[in-house]
């Protein structure tokens, strides 16, 4: 798959999804425009800015979420990433992503967007950057277990009201939306 076709699927989720947040409505509209503008918006390479695609994880129980520890940004962050050739869509790309640094096989995918966020940051080439981030909704099964990845210091599972302090906002509101779309356990 070649980052065109990765390109038209990420056109096709946004132009489906439909947030009912309006400041959310106003990213997929920046984000459609963006992706009409740049035929190489999926590509770590795009300086000015490019799609990512994230996945918080919940658990089977629908009780904690997994965040990893990043090594470059040092603080607690969901999973996901950079979108690779291999990609077919935005949903590989997320799935593909908490795979690798959850080493969790197990993982279930909805495949429409949860949350947008655009933040800067500073690639691995040193170039700053915008994350145009597509952020998804995953279930691990019932009695996944993690493995710490080389992409991460750490991975721990964190209650929905019991989260590190030094997440950004963009990422609480985040989980709050997983919490609120996550299976309830059964009472």
């Amino acid at each position: 798959m070649s980052f065109g076709s990765l390109h038209s699927s990420a056109i096709d989720v946004l132009e489906t999804w439909r947030p009912d947040d309006p400041s959310q409505e106003s990213l997929r509209q920046s984000y459609l425009a963006y992706l009409a503008a740049r035929t190489d918006a999926m590509e770590r390479a795009c300086a000015p800015g490019h799609l990512t695609a994230s996945a918080v994880v919940v658990d089977a129980e629908g009780e904690r979420t997994l965040l990893t520890l990043h090594p470059r940004i040092g603080r607690w962050v969901q999973l996901g990433g950079h979108c690779e050739p291999g990609d077919e869509t935005l949903v590989d790309a997320a799935l593909r992503e908490a795979r690798e640094e959850s080493g969790i096989d197990e993982l279930d995918i909805d495949p429409a967007p949860l949350q947008l966020d655009v933040h800067p940051l500073t690639c691995s080439g040193g170039v700053p950057t915008r994350h145009l981030d597509v952020r998804f909704l995953v279930r691990a099964a019932a009695g996944a277990t993690e493995r710490i990845s080389d992409e991460s210091l750490d991975l721990r599972w964190f209650g929905f009201a019991e989260l590190p302090g030094e997440l950004d906002e963009s990422t609480r509101a985040l989980i709050a939306l997983a919490g609120e779309a996550a299976p309830q356990p059964a009472k």
